[in-house]
């Protein structure tokens, strides 16, 4: 009998549900759960001594897994924990601190496989952290500043002495009058130069612009790789694509020596598993490293071109990769 697979993730996170269905499929037990349904939905019995390392068990109303039987961990975005109403907000905000040390540590002391553990993803959503990584790996980077200081940005502007895009330092997906909302890389104009006010605010990400034929989506998945170029058919698109997807066409293409080189490299230094990479492709063919997302997206990928990216996931997860 194999060993079972524990999922965390968002119950919502539908492509979470092919890996699931992938693993079922083949006959393989899956345990999945939500840091949201702790501690009302879920609950946790771990111990460890001087003989033993973590067992006990997680249970739901109908299911339950052993610890020390885990073989694999597939870590993505799960929710926040969830309390009972009545809790004041500092009497939730501790046992949030609780819940989060006590389950999240216990969790991520497993000795297993995972897909990715967790304290390497939260090190390397830091874009500074993976620019750095990048370059050390062999990969090419655009010139990057991160600051809050107006004056550095026209200096910048003019040492580059091109055009300057404008991105978040982290998540770009924010909630404002109760929407979703998401903030899009910005070429910057000689007027958005001239009156930089805000900018004092917080960190601000500017890089130079690089020219592109398409950017490409590496989905890196222990040591497969499936590229996947996107080919933007808006002025929108061209300068983010994320920001028209109905403008967007998508084939599969191939990743030169030296870039999957790069890659593989900057993997096994950020000790990711599974990784979203995002590339400019110039009008000579060379690749530019953006970034790579520890949880990006990737099920629209394989919808669009059939690449099996939730097949080589689940074959991680067993250990076939």
């Amino acid at each position: 009998m194999t060993s079972p697979v524990l999922i965390i993730a968002a119950v919502d996170d539908w492509p979470t549900d092919r890996v699931v269905v992938e693993l079922e499929s083949r006959g393989v037990e899956v345990f999945r759960m939500d840091a949201a349904d702790f501690p009302q939905r879920l609950t946790l019995a771990g111990r460890i001594d001087q003989g033993h390392a973590w067992t006990g068990a997680l249970t739901t109303e109908h299911r339950t897994v052993e610890l020390s039987r885990v073989g694999a961990v597939y870590y993505r975005a799960p929710g926040a924990f969830q309390f009972p109403e009545g809790m004041s907000g500092p009497e939730e905000r501790f046992a949030a601190a609780q819940a989060r040390a006590g389950v999240g540590g216990v969790l991520s002391a497993l000795e297993c496989r995972w897909v990715s553990h967790p304290t390497a993803m939260a090190r390397a959503e830091f874009k500074p952290v993976q620019l750095a990584a990048a370059r050390a790996c062999g990969l090419c980077i655009p010139a990057t500043l991160i600051t809050n200081r107006p004056e550095d940005v026209r200096a910048f502007a003019a040492d580059i002495g091109g055009d300057v895009v404008c991105k978040p330092v982290a998540s770009p997906v924010l909630i404002e009058s109760g929407q979703l909302k998401s903030v899009y890389t910005r070429r910057l104009t000689p007027d958005d130069l001239a009156d930089l006010r805000g900018i004092s605010t917080t960190a601000h990400l500017f890089q130079e612009w690089v020219d592109k034929e398409h950017e490409v989506r590496l989905t890196v998945v222990g040591e497969r790789m499936f590229a996947a170029a996107i080919h933007a058919g808006s002025e929108a698109a061209h300068e983010d694509w994320r920001s028209d997807y109905g403008a967007l066409t998508y084939t599969i293409t191939t990743v030169p020596d030296e870039v999957a080189a790069g890659m593989r490299r900057l993997m096994k230094q950020l000790q990711l598993c599974f990784g979203a990479a995002d590339f400019i492709v110039g009008p000579r063919g060379e690749w530019t490293f953006l970034e790579v997302n520890p949880c990006g997206q990737w099920d629209w990928i394989q919808g669009a071109t059939g690449l099996p990216i939730a097949e080589t996931i689940a074959d991680e997860l067993q250990g076939a990769c």
